[in-house]
């Protein structure tokens, strides 16, 4: 089922190489990028330039013998130079396997080896986790630091100048780049993802499946010349390189790519977004600052509730002054950010609501890598805080195995859906059913005009003894609104001898929400048993709200985050036990996602 029709007529694209070609005329004198030279100054790279040095990198690696048809690896923080590689392997019908940069050493080299990549473009940080077992990567692997020189390795900026020297001279290989034949229903991305199962599968998706996505998703949401984003998320992620990078590229809009999560808050002063991508966690650590703020201030809560008493008043008559009225929030953005893109989880509807009175909006969408990866979103002409909007135009989405409440299965069928799973033809076929139908794995409810809700993995799903249906993300939603819990995971189990199921919920309190509370009232901060206690309350009366089988019956407090993927989800068989927490984490995003 599907009700969601295109708002806007949208130019069709066959390929990358028709993509950037028509954008290199359409948009040929519009800033395509936001770069910083060697002395941090901002410049712009049009997009004929860009078109420009595509060929040029194509040309180098047509002339190395690397394309067509070959696998090409790429690692490491989001860039120019990362996207480069992507985009001329692409257009020289080569196959990009894109690499999480903070997957350690023997996930790396699974991957290399398994896909059989013949080329690894990485940067210097990518480097330095393979630096000392170089020996044992695949024989043959050609090293290209993308971001200085290192021993062992060619040098991108030198593999550039080479290319446009190539151009220049109108080297044969120039041709046979240009002319490479692309097949848009064969392989392109190879995309290896772990997911918060903890299983490594290789996604199979062609640039026909791409570029669907690309073209349905901007016929509900429009942007275009004059429309600056800023890079954050992780760009090997598909939700990123969709919506941050893929898209705005399609539309002609200008990029700029966050330097780190630590200077996250100067270059949104810097670069001035008007959209960017961004996960649940990252957006309501924003909330929860902006909050934090207000509550400082003298007077802070009660402007911001007549703030928001005037915003309604003015837009209920057809007048929006809320970037007026909120100018001191929105300048924390840049002053001119106007849409925030949300995939990857759920979050809390008031989240939303908040920064629609501050006059951002906000879309949630949903989708797995396997669909390329938009499945559903909200629009132009749809907003809602407690859904994920409508199934984009061309898509068919239907739920089956609906039980009394109507959640059943996500099953989604269109031209966005994976060509398979790399060598896993059972799997393959465990997942996408024989009338094409790819089974997505996630709980979900459609209302009568179409209106999609998640509810949750069906494999996180907890049974009762009495066959009672009990969705842990349900619950994960009462237990997180509460502000002094940080992050929170359900589970259960049942207990030998009796006819029980037991809900647990694994919390990680918000040790400076609980610590500032208290001093200002002056009390003594609470430690072990006493904290102990307090959440015991806290879960008490969140029970109040829910059926007894919902009830919460255990807690488990942590000290330390739970480990999570690079897109801030749970990695729930990663946190299982309570000692998990107890395990590394490397990531940068994990450890302080916006400080």
């Amino acid at each position: 089922m599907n009700t969601n029709k295109a708002l806007y007529e949208m130019r069709q694209i066959r390929d990358f190489r028709d993509m950037m070609n028509q954008s290199a005329v359409e948009f040929a004198d519009e800033p395509a990028f936001k770069l910083r030279d060697e002395k941090g100054e901002f410049f712009d790279v049009t997009y004929k330039q860009y078109r420009v040095e595509i060929d040029a990198l194509g040309a180098a690696m047509q002339k190395k013998g690397w394309l067509p048809g070959k696998k090409i690896a790429i690692m490491g923080g989001n860039s120019y130079e990362w996207l480069l590689a992507y985009l001329a392997t692409h257009i020289g019908s080569g196959v990009v396997v894109p690499i999480d940069k903070e997957l350690l050493f023997d996930d790396i080299n699974t991957i290399l080896t398994v896909s059989e990549s013949k080329v690894f473009f990485l940067d210097s940080k990518a480097h330095a986790k393979i630096a000392e077992q170089k020996d044992r990567l695949p024989e043959g692997l050609v090293l290209v630091s993308l971001d200085k020189k290192i021993e062992g390795c060619l040098f991108f900026g030198d593999l550039m100048a080479w290319g446009h020297s190539l151009l220049s001279l109108n080297d044969p290989c120039v041709a046979e780049y240009r002319a490479a034949e692309i097949d848009p229903n064969a392989l392109a991305v190879l995309s290896f993802t772990s997911g918060t199962s903890g299983l490594t599968k290789g996604v199979m998706l062609s640039q026909a499946n791409i570029c669907f996505v690309i073209v349905s998703n901007c016929s509900v949401a429009k942007c275009g010349p004059g429309d600056q984003y800023l890079s954050v998320c992780p760009i090997h992620h598909t939700m990123e390189c969709m919506e941050g990078i893929l898209i705005p590229l399609y539309c002609g809009c200008c990029i700029a790519f966050n330097d780190s999560l630590l200077h996250l808050m100067k270059n949104l002063q810097e670069v001035k977004p008007t959209i960017f991508v961004t996960v649940p966690l990252m957006l309501e650590k924003f909330h929860g600052r902006i909050m934090q703020a207000v509550s400082e201030k003298k007077g802070g809560k009660l402007k911001l509730t007549f703030g928001k008493i005037i915003a309604e008043a003015t837009n209920a008559v057809g007048v929006n002054m809320n970037d007026r009225i909120f100018e001191e929030i929105t300048k924390n953005f840049g002053g001119r950010l106007r849409l925030i893109i949300i995939g990857a989880a759920a979050v809390r509807p008031e989240v939303i609501k908040d920064f629609k009175t501050f006059g951002i909006t906000s879309y949630i969408g949903y989708g797995m890598t396997e669909c390329a990866p938009l499945i559903a979103c909200n629009h132009d002409e749809l907003f809602t805080t407690d859904s994920v909007g409508k199934p984009i135009p061309g898509l068919d989405v239907k739920i089956i195995n609906a039980d009394s409440n109507g959640i059943g299965e996500i099953c989604v069928k269109g031209p966005n859906v994976m060509l398979g799973y790399f060598n896993d033809e059972a799997l393959t076929k465990e997942t996408i059913d024989e009338d094409g139908y790819l089974h997505t794995g996630d709980l979900g409810s459609m209302d009568e005009e179409g209106i999609l809700r998640i509810h949750g993995r069906i494999k996180n799903v907890i049974v009762t003894k009495n066959g009672k249906n009990i969705y842990p993300e349900e619950l994960e939603y009462h237990l997180n609104n509460n502000p002094l819990i940080a992050e929170s995971m359900v589970v259960g189990f049942d207990v030998e001898d009796e006819n029980e199921t037991i809900v647990e919920a694994k919390i990680f309190p918000d040790f400076e929400a609980i610590k500032k509370k208290y001093t200002e009232k002056g009390k003594e901060i609470p430690t072990g048993s006493e904290l102990e206690r307090m959440f015991d309350d806290i879960i008490k009366d969140i029970n109040k709200h829910l059926p007894n089988y919902k009830n919460i019956k255990k807690v488990t407090l942590r000290e330390n985050e739970f480990i999570k993927t690079t897109t801030m989800k749970i990695k729930r068989y990663a946190n299982m036990d309570n000692d998990a927490e107890k395990d590394d984490q490397t990531s940068e995003e994990n450890n302080n996602p916006l400080e």
